[in-house]
């Protein structure tokens, strides 16, 4: 493909997993427009996600689960039974309108995004990234797993090795779950220590395959700069993929009520552009947590900036301003304050540097000495 491609759908403006839930904010409909204001989204990179049936999952979730996903949906409500196999109707996964269909959209997109870049070529799926689904289970808002999916799909259409990055602040535990121990995957985690899933210990290699980094509160840029240089960037030149997925969530933001991490936005872009310049062939980069509406829809705007080489204003133009400025959070943690102008005004943040503290440079360091840090992963 000559141009990165966008998928997105209208499913995402029109669903919500129900007041009070994290995932109320509008997300990817904010960058849909938000790019669309900026003259970044024409016709010709805008790909409509298309719905995954529940066959289509069941190269990696059971049919039970399958099946079961699609009948709560159907009947909008589910038994004790189902609650108790499938994690369904709980607070954290619980029953709403499109509860099928919105995972089932980023399924089918990044099944299709496998597909697609058989050829080469990159891909940007904001509404992906769902990685604490389990193969029968609902887990963390996440009631498919896109980003395994993903590598299935990569994997079928001809990707022989494929690294899988997580910036997320939490813990990759679904994706670990379903490829630990695969020898042609290499599965690199950035998260923070003591957050739910409460999993992803530093020692906790998978199998091998599995490069676990938990990061202490108050992650600052140049700590990220660091795990970017120093494990992330020599990792994957070790490993030497044809195929990277990036899961490039957005909590981990000093806005974000979901992590105690001090990103900016600049952090995440910053990845993004050192992963185009290693020259892989396939790069498919997802979504994920973000749950203020302003941080996540201006950083995941930047990202596709950044896949298409634009340059980010200073000042955004009336039309994208608007976009944020139309934006409503409803009892958001800092009720009470009106939220600040550049937040309306502009994509980027202002940069969060600081010290690199030593406990975390050990961990980078011991990370660094692992045999999967050097490309070395047993079959």
């Amino acid at each position: 493909m000559s141009k990165p491609l966008f998928f997105g759908s209208e499913i995402y403006r029109g669903s919500s997993y129900g007041a009070g839930h994290p995932l109320r904010v509008p997300r990817v409909s904010t960058v849909m427009d938000l790019s669309r204001a900026m003259g970044w989204l024409g016709y010709d990179q805008y790909r409509t996600s298309p719905r995954a049936k529940p066959e289509a999952l069941t190269i990696w979730h059971t049919h039970a689960y399958a099946e079961a996903l699609a009948k709560a949906e159907a009947d909008q409500a589910v038994s004790d039974a189902v609650r108790t196999r499938h994690a369904l109707g709980t607070l954290a996964n619980p029953v709403f309108p499109q509860m099928y269909r919105r995972p089932a959209t980023g399924a089918g997109a990044a099944l299709l995004a496998g597909e697609l870049l058989a050829q080469g070529g990159v891909i940007y799926h904001p509404g992906g990234g769902t990685h604490h689904g389990f193969p029968d289970r609902a887990g963390g808002f996440c009631y498919l797993n896109d980003p395994v999916l993903a590598i299935l799909s990569l994997r079928r259409a001809g990707a022989a090795k494929i690294a899988y990055v997580d910036i997320d602040a939490h813990h990759m535990d679904g994706v670990q779950h379903g490829l630990a121990g695969d020898g042609q995957t290499l599965l690199l985690s950035v998260h923070e220590e003591k957050r739910w899933p409460f999993t992803g210990a530093l020692d906790d290699d998978g199998g091998g395959n599995c490069l676990n980094l938990p990061v202490p509160a108050g992650l600052n840029d140049s700590e990220m700069a660091a795990i970017r240089d120093r494990l992330i960037l020599p990792a994957l030149s070790g490993f030497a993929p044809d195929a990277i997925v990036l899961q490039c969530g957005a909590d981990a933001v000093t806005e974000d009520p979901l992590s105690r991490l001090c990103l900016s936005n600049n952090a995440h872009w910053d990845v993004i552009a050192a992963l185009m310049v290693l020259g892989c062939p396939r790069l498919l980069v997802l979504g994920g947590g973000g749950y203020n509406p302003w941080s996540v829809g201006r950083l995941w705007t930047g990202v596709w900036a950044r896949l298409n080489g634009h340059d980010i204003p200073e000042r955004l133009p009336e039309a994208a301003e608007a976009v944020l400025r139309a934006l409503r959070w409803d009892k958001p943690p800092q009720a009470g304050r009106a939220p600040p102008e550049a937040w309306f005004t502009t994509l980027r943040d202002a940069p969060r540097p600081g010290p690199i503290r030593a406990e975390l440079a050990a961990r980078i360091a011991e990370l660094a000495r692992r045999p999967a840090a050097r490309g070395k992963i047993p079959d």
